[in-house]
């Protein structure tokens, strides 16, 4: 299907590629259907809704710059886009690029993808180290130097 996205303009995507969020995003609770693409720039994706296409998301792994990233939700929020089995789930977090000042990530909110029925959600963490805005480039810094160890 051809979609039209605020990064590239209009590009060709797999109907797989599609993910529902049936609540929407927070802030964004309108726009329940997006697209996941690979951005030019690995290790990041965007998120593009096919609501908006002046609303899009570069989103990241959080594994792979806080390895010690834990997101403890509440199974009946998993069970809400059909997840049994944690390990079924991606989970992605939000990233912000400023004008000025590092690029962050959102890891108190993170997104959960159910990778089989491709059925998302946004969960807000109660646990206080995640943070709105963690600095990636600082944190991967970090996890390298204890992974040298």
């Amino acid at each position: 299907m051809k979609v039209a996205t605020k990064a590239k303009g209009l590009i060709e995507v797999d109907e797989r590629q599609k993910i529902t969020f049936p609540h929407g995003l927070l802030g964004f609770e309108t726009l329940k259907d997006y697209v996941l693409f690979d951005a030019e720039s690995q290790p990041y994706y965007w998120l593009q809704s096919l609501d908006s296409e002046q609303v899009a998301f570069i989103i990241i792994n959080p594994f792979l710059f806080r390895p010690d990233f834990e997101a403890n939700i509440d199974n009946e929020e998993l069970k809400a886009i059909g997840i049994a089995d944690p390990g079924k789930a991606l989970i992605f977090s939000i990233v912000t690029i400023p004008p000025s000042g590092p690029m962050t990530a959102n890891l108190q909110g993170p997104l959960v993808i159910n990778r089989d029925s491709r059925q998302g959600l946004q969960v807000i963490l109660t646990d206080q180290r995640w943070k709105t805005k963690h600095d990636i480039m600082a944190e991967l810094q970090t996890a390298n130097a204890g992974a040298r160890k």
